[in-house]
């Protein structure tokens, strides 16, 4: 079709949300919401808190709302229209799941990301396109939530989680400093792919290179890279986001770019595309533990490489270089120098960009610090066979079925209230495979979330929809007389 032919986005968009009103109406059965209303004095309790206004935290608002739970409020905090790391700190070009991949939307058409794209590009943009960028999928997420109407409040960082007479007491600052709080019964931790620690830079970077020398890759928003022009810049990682902020550096006219890797070789195989499959998406977390670990240690080691659209964005400069069997043992000034101890010898650089990752550990994030003691582990649940142990992987919060965190020590009634608070991080990934912080688990993990909390809410309550039951009373057969002629 001509492009002169193809109705306006905006039109488009609108005949779209219009379909996304029917669809949903079409499927709204049950029609009312059901839980127990709850209070404590004169503040109202609400059924779920959600920490997170990313992808994770959308998609599991909209989940409960189709189940019926409405008392719910999202917290993001960024500031009302700030923007999520796709358009931040993020430096790849594309998504880097396909483009058919489905994920907030539930299983209704009209919501999936190829009904917005079509909408708004048409249907040829969609048959040509090879993956979403990351700025469409911003926009696709800000689209999503504001066509359902999801109750989210922005600027509120959450800075503590505590128990509170059986319910959660959630406290908040805002950016000027201001505390608030709300009452919870149930909490979900959408805090994306970092959600269960903090992002990691060595020890040895951090003791003696000054802070406006380097930058993590989750930091690089607050990095002008047009200042790299010229430059000699060292990546440290072999990731996809090492890649994607070298790539940009030498966009941005870096003199040299040397991305140096620990590992022998650069990952090649991506186990994430195995892992997308319907067994292991929506029943790897009925596994066994041992089988659990097993899979886990492969795809760990395995890691997830740079797709190759990414790696040849890098290769197609001259000035870019791969080093690898090349860990960085120290770092240090020398003059304006930076001077990097490497196995190969030193290297010498002006800038440095450090792709390691992050560590899990809820002990480093505020909201979680006082957890931290208290929540099950993988190391305090499980030994690993002789030979087989990981250390990373003992490091992650061992959950329950439905993402919740259990207690160090099974059976202790006093911290019982941890199953109230939902993991819905990448940390999860252990336990649950692929369905916290990630796009491709998405449909399954957030509907196994769901389902869980309401499960939890409807038989706390028993007694109550009982007592409800009994006193129900509306009737149905209004008269035994002969009907009217």
């Amino acid at each position: 079709m001509p492009v002169s032919d193809l109705p306006s986005p905006g039109a488009a968009l609108a005949t779209l949300e219009a379909r996304v009103r029917r669809d949903l109406s079409l499927i709204d059965y049950p029609s009312r919401a059901w839980t127990r209303p709850v209070s404590r004095g004169d503040e109202s309790v609400l059924d779920v808190a959600i920490i997170g206004a990313g992808q994770g935290g959308l998609a599991t608002a909209f989940a409960l709302s189709r189940l019926k739970i409405d008392n719910v409020r999202v917290f993001d905090r960024a500031p009302q229209g700030g923007e999520g790391p796709w358009t931040t700190f993020a430096r790849m070009l594309t998504l880097r799941t396909p483009k058919h991949v489905t994920g907030p939307d539930g299983g209704v058409p009209s919501l999936t990301p190829r009904s917005w794209y079509e909408a708004r590009y048409g249907a040829e943009a969609w048959a040509a396109l090879d993956k979403i960028s990351r700025q469409d999928w911003q926009a696709y997420l800000d689209w999503f939530r504001q066509v359902l109407a999801l109750p989210v409040q922005n600027d509120r960082t959450l800075t503590g989680i505590e128990p509170d007479n059986g319910l959660l007491k959630l406290g908040f600052s805002d950016t000027d400093g201001r505390r608030s709080s709300c009452l919870a019964r149930k909490v979900v931790l959408a805090t994306g792919i970092d959600g269960g620690g903090q992002w990691y830079v060595p020890p040895s970077i951090r003791a003696a290179i000054p802070r406006e020398r380097y930058r993590h890759t989750s930091q690089a928003q607050s990095l002008d890279f047009a200042t790299l022009r010229g430059k000699r810049v060292g990546v440290l990682g072999a990731g996809a986001s090492a890649f994607d902020n070298a790539a940009t550096a030498l966009e941005a006219g870096a003199a040299s770019v040397a991305l140096c890797v620990r590992r022998g070789d650069i990952p090649r195989v991506n186990p994430y595309r195995w892992m997308e499959n319907t067994g292991f998406l929506g029943h790897f977390a009925s596994l066994p533990d041992l089988q659990k670990w097993r899979f886990m240690t492969r795809i760990y080691d395995l890691n997830q490489p740079p797709p190759q659209e990414t790696f040849w964005r890098c290769r197609r400069f001259e000035q870019f270089s791969v080093h690898t069997g090349c860990p960085w043992h120290d770092t240090r000034m020398v003059g304006d120098d930076i001077v990097v101890r490497t196995p190969k010898g030193d290297m010498v650089f002006d800038f440095l960009i450090v792709g390691t990752g992050f560590a899990t550990d809820l002990a480093l994030r505020p909201e979680t610090a006082a957890l931290a003691g208290r929540v099950a582990l993988w190391r305090d649940r499980f030994s690993p066979p002789v030979g087989e142990e990981h250390v990373l992987l003992g490091a992650h919060p061992y959950l329950g079925e439905g993402f919740e965190f259990l207690p160090r020590e099974p059976g202790n009634e006093h911290e019982s209230y941890l199953r109230d608070i939902h993991n819905f991080t990448f940390s999860a990934m252990p336990s649950m495979g692929l369905s916290g912080a990630s796009i491709s688990g998405m449909r399954f993990g957030v509907d196994r979330l769901a389902r869980t909390i309401a499960r939890d809410l409807f038989v706390r309550d028993g007694d109550w929809h009982l007592r409800s039951l009994l006193d129900y009373s509306s009737v149905e057969l209004f008269s035994l007389d002969r009907p009217p002629v």
